[in-house]
């Protein structure tokens, strides 16, 4: 036998490179700011599953994010908000200031924040100054948050001092938008430091919770300090006609007054008119609107008012009612919602608004048809009316005037009770035809 030689087959020549991530993940060879467009346009429903793909995912997401509610404080001292949410532009420090009580299930709301208490708690300020943080924690975390946020525009906080206010002021520039809680005169003393502040709130009593005082001399602070103020709110602020008077003469760019269950002395009302460019005037959760309407020689109307607002305030007092609407005599939109007192005698008071041409009245159970009728036929601007929960306002009792008058409005919604037959009492009317607009509420 001969041998033959069987040469070997040639091998072929397979690729000895090791996989990258890239193979596995594409997105990898995507740089940071290309993948950050991408996920900015995404809906804000994907952002928390967005943020479980991977670390990095988890901090792209996170510059993503412009507004966020601070539950724990120790998430701002760690330095972990700021390395992970280095964008902010809007926080609020409120609920994350307050130390909740361990194992409890009572949990203490309020619109502004929430804090789980234990059965000891009382409805005293006294009290709730046990579940604040001290003022130099709060301090320290507005130093941090400052720091690794400058970009920050709107911040709401409590407890803070004038350190802590020194540092966010100095450090965000572009802050425009600040509420301030437990707030006091020493703290006002330092609000010249933010120089663009448009838009400002301060608390200075909260029933049950905290007691600051926020007086003329606060106020004067505020007032040569924040000149660019567009809007303002009083909420349980103490003060008198010198402290209005001079944020009227100071603040020439406010055009937005908020007075909440204010502890002004009598006579502060008299102060108004020195707001020459004020548009938006809201009462809320007022006992008393002023008991002494007082005028010196400048007194006047309030030109530029637009729009007065009464929530849930007490309206019993006939003079206060009277130099109110005198004061506001050039307004164009009245809200009137779950106001106490609020009588036909009150509110025929309202007449001698002549240009008023919006009106709403919600929860007003005194008012009557009667009442209503008084005045709005004598308001001949009037097209848009809004009558909702006034349960002495029947619709039985509407006269052929004041039907004639419902069909020429642009805006209608009648509600005064859930028994409402509008539509079939007033049936000849054309209500909805000559109108722009017509809202049934049944």
């Amino acid at each position: 036998m001969k041998l033959q030689s069987v040469s070997s087959p040639k091998t072929p020549k397979t690729n000895s490179r090791t996989p990258s991530l890239s193979d596995f993940d594409r997105t990898l060879l995507f740089s940071d700011e290309i993948l950050l467009r991408i996920l900015a346009k995404l809906p804000d429903s994907q952002r928390d599953a967005n943020s479980l793909v991977c670390k990095r995912w988890l901090f792209l997401q996170g510059r993503l994010v412009r507004s966020l509610k601070v539950l724990d404080w120790g998430f701002i001292q760690s330095g972990r908000l700021t390395t992970r949410f280095p964008n902010l532009i809007q926080v609020d420090l409120l609920s994350g200031s307050l130390i909740s009580t361990r194992n409890s299930d009572i949990l203490l709301n309020h619109k502004m924040f929430s804090v789980h208490i234990g059965s000891h708690f009382s409805p005293e300020s006294e009290a709730f100054q046990t579940h604040l943080l001290s003022p130099e924690v709060i301090d320290r975390g507005l130093r941090e948050l400052a720091n690794g946020c400058p970009n920050l525009g709107k911040v709401a906080l409590v407890g803070a001092t004038e350190l802590g206010l020194l540092s966010l002021a100095e450090e965000c520039s572009t802050l425009q938008d600040l509420e301030l809680h437990k707030c006091n005169d020493n703290l006002l003393h330092v609000i010249s430091a933010c120089k663009n502040l448009q838009i400002l709130k301060l608390v200075g009593n909260l029933n049950g919770f905290y007691s600051s005082v926020v007086s003329d001399i606060g106020l004067t602070f505020l007032a040569q300090g924040c000149r660019r103020l567009v809007k303002l709110e009083l909420n349980g602020c103490e003060g008198s006609f010198v402290g209005m008077k001079a944020i009227g003469q100071c603040c020439q760019m406010l055009e937005e007054l908020i007075i909440c269950d204010h502890r002004m002395e009598a006579g502060w009302l008299s102060a108004l008119p020195y707001c020459e460019n004020l548009k938006t005037l809201k009462f809320v959760s007022c006992k008393k609107i002023d008991s002494s309407l007082e005028t010196d020689e400048n007194f006047g109307l309030c030109p530029a008012l637009e729009r007065l607002h009464f929530h849930k305030c007490q309206l019993r007092d006939k003079k206060t009612a009277s130099d109110l609407f005198t004061l506001c005599g050039a307004v164009r939109e009245i809200v009137l919602q779950d106001c106490w007192g609020l009588e036909n005698d009150v509110f025929i008071l309202a007449s001698i608004c002549r240009r008023v041409n919006i009106l709403s009245l919600e929860g007003c159970s005194l008012l009557t048809t009667n009442g209503l009728e008084s005045v709005i036929l004598s308001w001949k601007e009037i097209v848009s009316l809004k009558v909702v929960g006034c349960k002495n306002i029947k619709d039985e009792e509407i006269s052929p005037a004041l039907s004639s008058l419902f069909s020429m409005l642009k805006e209608l919604k009648w509600r005064p009770d859930t028994k409402s037959l509008l539509a079939s009492s007033v049936i000849g009317a054309n209500i909805g035809k000559r109108g722009g607009k017509f809202f049934r509420g049944f």
